[in-house]
């Protein structure tokens, strides 16, 4: 039986634009962006604790207006396929392989269905806004595999974060910190996945 592959999106499927395109849209550099953001917003927008227009609202912190519908369309519009994960998706999905998101990310998961696609592959049944925990908090890990209601060993997690995979082996669940499409597909084959 094929191990279910349990993914995170920003980094690892999709590009993220909170490094680049985001900062830019303000004329900041990531840098500066830290520096004037609201200091726990974005992680309580990602836990679905803030609503999308709460979240814009307070997204700095000395409240200062900008075009927001512009920002949700510029972060809608950066999303994109990172090189050869569409295709080796479609390999998994082809080769029977149950997958899904287990992403730290707000409701704009949403718009990178709508962009992309995404669910044509995975389900979207671990995002943080959905289940309020974020990686790398061990509860996070827990209540995935007890939804999945089968042992850490039948899995494999897949994130481009070294601690989100430290804790995953924590939980005795393979994980896979992504480099690339080409270590990745190397790493799914010693895992028998490929």
């Amino acid at each position: 039986m094929r191990p279910i592959l349990l993914w995170d999106v920003m980094g690892t499927l999709v590009h993220d634009p909170f490094f680049e395109e985001m900062p830019a849209f303000f004329g900041l550099s990531f840098e500066e962006l830290l520096a004037v953001k609201h200091p726990s917003a974005w992680v309580e927008f990602e836990r679905g604790e803030r609503s999308e227009k709460d979240f814009l609202n307070v997204f700095f912190a000395d409240g200062r207006e900008f075009d927001r519908e512009g920002f949700v369309r510029l972060v809608r519009d950066s999303y994109q396929w990172l090189p050869g994960l569409e295709e080796l998706l479609a390999e998994l999905q082809r080769a029977g392989c149950r997958m899904h998101a287990f992403s730290n990310y707000p409701v704009w998961y949403r718009l990178i269905e709508e962009r992309l696609g995404l669910s044509r592959f995975i389900d979207w049944t671990f995002v943080s806004c959905l289940t309020g925990l974020r990686k790398p908090d061990s509860a996070a890990y827990a209540q995935a595999l007890d939804v999945l209601g089968v042992a850490a060993e039948r899995c494999v997690f897949i994130d481009d974060r070294v601690d989100n995979c430290e804790a995953a082996r924590d939980h005795r669940i393979h994980s896979v910190v992504f480099e690339g499409v080409e270590p990745l597909r190397a790493s799914l084959r010693e895992a028998g996945v490929l």
